[in-house]
Parts: C-alpha cells; structure tokens; sequence
C-alpha cells in the first residue's frame, strides 16, 4: 500500500492535470442513430456521437463493409468530399498524438484516397492510400498518425475528403493520446528509483517472541 501511494504521488507531481469537461469520444463511431448497411449524413448532422459534419457530407457505414474495429466506420466522401470534426478538452502547449485507421472505398474511383488532418493552431497534414486490390469484405485498413501540440484548452480535430467523388476515404479507429515530454519521462523515472530507495531503507519491523 505504502509503494502504491508513492507511485499514485510522483505521477500526480510531474503530469499535467487533464481537463475534465469535454474528454475526445466515440473515435469508433460506434454511438450514433444506427445506419443500418450504410447512410449518407449531411453537413450539420448530429447523427454520429461527437461529430461535426462539413462538406459534402460523409456515408455512415454500417454492414456494407468490414470495418478497421468494432461494427462501423466513415467514407468521408458522402455525395462529394465531405469532413467531420469533433472539439474536445486539451491541456495548453501539451502534446498528443492521433491514431487512426484507413482504407478506401473500394466501389470507384479514385483508387487513391486523398485526405487532410489538422487541429486548431497546427498544420494540416495530407495523407494518401491506394485502395487497389481491396473490397468489402477486405477493406486493408492501415494504421495511420497525425501529431498535434494543443494551442488552447480545447482542440477541434477534423478529417476531410480530398476527393471531389462519392467513393473516398474510408476511416475508423480514432484515438487521442497525451505525449509526455522527455523531461516529464526523466522526472517520473528519477522519482520512481527515489521511491525504490525509500522502500529498500525502511527499517524491518520484528516482534518479540512471547
């Protein structure tokens, strides 16, 4: 127990507390009005938990294909290159790194998918896939990572099409993750041998026998 509230204390010293109003939600998709094989969503839509939708709109996809996890995912084109965005929470100047999952739809052109990434106060990143060779039911979802430092204390995260037809990008799988500094790293590693030597010189305890 001892060992346990030392390690709980170092970490609560060298980490920034998170905010706690608006955590990042639903990266899966998971949560929204259930679009059965797959539905179009509009812009302005609060049809997908969290998520914003500009452009074109996107497809909501359900059964039509295999998704990157869970049962459903996005085709950011929806009648044309559409986009979703979600704000939430983030620590000033604080790192993160996005993770997320790609494939394409594969029932048109273009084969290659193109996409956009960014969050407030950072650059856009461009992101490419070649959906040839793939299909419904082998969508070749591939792990992708976009890297952000928060400019305030909350943070909008989008995802856009950069293909003018119905048949884009298809995404799934959306994590945000805090990136430590290397100095945060160095601290709590330096704490924990501190905390070490404080278990290993404590003094035993015996008892008298009766």
């Amino acid at each position: 127990m001892f060992r346990k509230f030392i390690v709980v204390a170092i970490a609560a010293t060298v980490l920034p507390a998170a905010a706690n109003a608006q955590a990042f939600q639903n990266g899966g998709f998971e949560f929204g009005t259930a679009p059965g094989s797959f539905s179009t969503v509009g812009a302005g839509s609060g049809a997908i938990t969290g998520w914003t939708v500009g452009g074109a709109g996107v497809d909501y996809i359900g059964s039509y294909w295999n998704a990157g996890e869970g049962s459903r995912s996005i085709d950011l084109s929806g009648n044309g290159a559409g986009s979703i965005a979600q704000t939430f929470d983030t620590i000033l100047h604080q790192a993160y790194s996005v993770t997320f999952l790609l494939a394409g739809n594969p029932d048109g052109a273009p084969v290659v998918k193109n996409i956009d990434v960014g969050a407030t106060g950072n650059a856009t990143a461009s992101y490419t896939l070649d959906s040839s060779g793939t299909g419904r039911n082998a969508m070749g979802w591939t792990s992708y990572t976009y890297n952000f430092v928060a400019a305030g204390t909350s943070t909008t995260l989008s995802f856009a099409s950069r293909d003018s037809s119905p048949y884009g990008a298809a995404l799934d799988g959306v994590s945000v993750t805090a990136v430590p500094e290397p100095a945060v790293w160095g601290m709590m590693i330096g704490g924990f041998g501190l905390a070490g030597m404080a278990l290993r010189r404590r003094p035993a305890v015996r008892f008298a026998r009766g």
